[in-house]
């Protein structure tokens, strides 16, 4: 049975030892060439998708992802379902690096970015509703399955994303944080507009790797990222594993 839940890995989320694989899949789309190969498999007794947004080696940079390929695809093998993990930048004064954060909102700051598929040879002009970006029963199934697992977590955050691969000055984090956003990174968009233009129930689940530019004395650090990340990351697999089972229906 093709699987309708897909998982898409961010930064420390290359591949996913928890799945039991049993065959991979290389695709072209209309868009181009997605990040990585798909991989399936089963997890937690569910057949599920998994796409490395990064590709397979971590070699895309935030603003050369192909955004429109990586959602084209999973759309096109049957996808109805997309859980992605995220690394952010902690805004927030609890934004502590370590935690987990599940945004309801996000604040786009990206640009030059292919951010749509309907702009060419349009019967008619279409317009998403984009209020809540993020599917809210996705969300609370992630919201519910952190809570059963002891796991600390924000369950309300917005999420801002910057155009990258650089990080951020202490003045753009000053005024992301005027303009509401609790956390900074660099790949929530397009992505979770793609999601929609398709129909695609599209929740995220980041791990706050770093405090943001300004947000702590000195500089931040590759060393601190990747531990962050590392312990980070084990509980979103565990979070994962928890989830999936409880998707039989948004």
């Amino acid at each position: 049975m093709a699987p309708t839940i897909a998982i898409i890995g961010g930064t420390s989320l290359t591949t996913l030892d928890t799945l039991k694989i049993t065959h991979r899949e290389t695709l072209s789309t209309p868009y181009g060439e997605p990040s990585s190969p798909l991989i399936y498999g089963e997890l937690s007794g569910r057949n599920v998708v998994f796409l490395s947004r990064h590709g397979q080696h971590h070699t895309l940079p935030p603003h050369r992802i192909n955004y429109r390929a990586n959602l084209w695809v999973l759309h096109h093998i049957g996808v109805e379902q997309v859980l992605a993990t995220a690394a952010v930048g902690g805004i927030r004064a609890d934004m502590e690096p370590g935690r987990l954060a599940f945004p309801d909102q996000i604040v786009d700051y990206t640009w030059g970015r292919h951010s749509t598929f309907f702009e060419d040879n349009l019967k008619e002009v279409t317009h998403i509703d984009f209020t809540e970006p993020y599917c809210s029963a996705l969300r609370e199934k992630l919201i519910q399955a952190a809570r059963d697992l002891g796991m600390t977590a924000h369950e309300s955050c917005a999420y801002g994303a910057t155009q990258g691969p650089r990080l951020e000055t202490a003045a753009e984090i000053r005024r992301m944080e005027r303009d509401g956003c609790d956390m900074v990174g660099m790949t929530g968009m397009p992505e979770a507009a793609l999601a929609r233009e398709l129909g695609l129930s599209y929740a995220a689940c980041a791990v706050v790797a770093n405090w943001a530019a300004g947000k702590s004395s000195g500089p931040i650090t590759m060393a601190e990222i990747e531990r962050n990340l590392a312990s980070g990351m084990d509980r979103v697999k565990l979070l994962l594993a928890q989830v999936i089972p409880r998707l039989e229906a948004v």
